[in-house]
């Protein structure tokens, strides 16, 4: 597995993970190092702006076109960080009303 994702540089998330996947709980330290060294080959085959090369690559793009569901471990790291980048935040006012935009919440006021 070798040449499967492999890249040059160390993928981060300063938007979501400001202080690094390791840090902030999220992740195993096995999953943090797993989308650190190979997050951007991760991205980029999910994107499409890379073409799979190997089998286990073409087994990862199969996934996330959801063709198939996540099986090997970086198929489930990379599920996993779509699914916690992915989802909305709520925000619960005292009056008991759920919005997802606060703009949209003080316009109906």
């Amino acid at each position: 597995m070798a040449e499967s994702f492999s890249v040059e540089r160390r993928f981060f998330d300063d938007k979501n993970y400001p202080r690094g996947f390791a840090r902030h709980g999220d992740y195993t330290i096995k999953e943090s190092q797993a989308l650190e060294q190979y997050g951007q080959a991760f991205k980029a085959l999910d994107e499409g702006s890379r073409k799979a090369k190997t089998a286990d690559e073409k087994n990862f793009v199969a996934f996330c076109r959801g063709e198939r569901p996540a099986e090997t471990f970086f198929e489930k790291t990379w599920n996993k960080y779509r699914s916690r980048v992915n989802t909305i935040k709520r925000v619960y006012t005292l009056s008991g009303v759920v919005s997802d935009n606060l703009d949209e919440f003080n316009a109906n006021d």
